[in-house]
């Protein structure tokens, strides 16, 4: 394990030297996922080994130390850790793309942040439910905010909000940097999956955040930003999310796989794996899964060579892509489940790491990023002449006088 801890150094290495590394951490992983799991938060030598392999620079700019790489590469490290531990690869899934969001923002938030420490982490807990008073110079946020995954780690946190007008009605959905000297964390994450992920609260008490801390989810327009920042926020993060579930379809396989090569039946005594329905199983959950890392993959295709000439994805493209990225969590699903049900009473031991990733799957399937209805009526609306929700892809339009 020394090797696959030992910091990296030198030159900026390659996208496929980083994709090795996370898959060298996999052994690793799988080995403390009960105890992450027992401990409902990855341990801090966790996040380390992701630090000193440079996982959190894959997105971050090139200002604050990072590398400025494709989203795709990070994907791809997320596929490949989520075969280890599901929660260990969430918290480097949010706890990573966070370093993209500033791309967005203000510089010197950047420079608040990384001013002295470039690997400073960011936790968040986006869901616009506190309260977000405008004032001079800023914003005042009042609240409790839930599920902000890895916060234990993170040093800031982004907090969603909605800003409003002098009638109380949204016109935009804001993101807000705080620091972790503003708010309380709340221990209250106790779940039936991602258990490891230490998804905890956040209460704020009437926190200034000033300007440049602050930006629009919402508003997706040219600006003076690096390229690899072009991409929509959703397609980022929704995306990302989609990329490290696929790496929990990919652990349900490789359990499989294990477990029915040496598995005897336990009527007969014969070897399961001559068993038409074991091998239609696996090989149905291997094309969902491979199928969803092919769709992923396939909207950076379509995407890259236009955020790389500065121009901006088109609404038909994003809302599209939106639907494709949450259709991933209900493919894993149905793939895991498949595989699950062929493990009989096995399944259902607490020594067989193939509940705990059914679990793990179940719960990220849940993630409003994987909502396929809501998000399905949206593409469908759009393509049949509807209209789409505010706040999500637009403003809201200004109200008639």
């Amino acid at each position: 394990m020394s090797a696959v801890l030992k910091p990296i150094a030198g030159a900026e290495p390659s996208a496929d030297e980083l994709v090795l590394r996370a898959r060298a951490m996999v052994p690793w992983l799988r080995e403390q996922a009960d105890a992450v799991e027992k401990a409902r938060q990855v341990p801090h030598a966790t996040i380390q080994s992701f630090i000193d392999a440079g996982f959190f620079k894959v997105l971050q700019p090139r200002r604050w130390g990072g590398w400025e790489m494709s989203p795709e590469v990070f994907w791809r490290i997320l596929m490949e850790l989520g075969r280890g531990c599901s929660s260990s690869a969430w918290n480097m899934m949010i706890l990573g793309v966070h370093q993209w969001e500033f791309g967005h923002l203000d510089p010197r938030a950047g420079d608040d942040v990384w001013g002295q420490d470039d690997s400073v982490l960011i936790a968040s807990s986006y869901p616009p439910v506190g309260t977000v008073t405008r004032v001079e110079g800023g914003y005042i946020l009042d609240g409790r905010w839930p599920t902000s995954s890895g916060t234990d780690h993170g040093e800031w946190a982004f907090i969603g909000g909605l800003v409003r007008d002098d009638k109380g009605v949204p016109v935009d959905r804001y993101s807000f940097l705080v620091p972790r000297t503003e708010y309380e964390i709340i221990d209250d994450w106790f779940t039936f999956g991602l258990c490891g992920t230490g998804s905890k609260s956040l209460m704020i008490r009437k926190a200034f955040v000033p300007e440049h801390r602050c930006h629009s989810m919402v508003d997706y327009a040219h600006s003076d930003r690096g390229s690899m920042y072009y991409w929509p926020f959703s397609q980022v993060f929704y995306g990302s999310v989609s990329a490290v579930i696929c790496g929990y379809g990919q652990a349900a396989i490789d359990l499989y796989t294990e477990q029915m090569t040496v598995r005897k039946a336990t009527g007969t005594g014969l070897a399961v794996n001559q068993s038409p329905y074991v091998r239609d199983r696996l090989a149905n959950a291997v094309v969902k899964v491979n199928s969803a890392k092919a769709r992923l993959f396939q909207m950076m295709a379509e995407t890259t060579a236009t955020v790389q000439a500065r121009q901006l994805i088109s609404m038909d493209d994003r809302v599209r892509h939106l639907c494709e990225i949450a259709h991933v969590g209900r493919d894993v699903e149905t793939a895991v489940l498949t595989l699950y049900k062929a493990t009989g009473a096995r399944g259902v031991y607490s020594s067989n790491p193939m509940q705990r990733v059914l679990r793990d799957t179940l719960a990220a399937a849940n993630h409003i990023t994987q909502n396929a209805d809501d998000i399905s009526g949206w593409l469908g609306a759009h393509m049949l002449g509807g209209e789409l929700p505010p706040l999500i892809f637009t403003r809201p339009a200004p109200a008639a006088a």
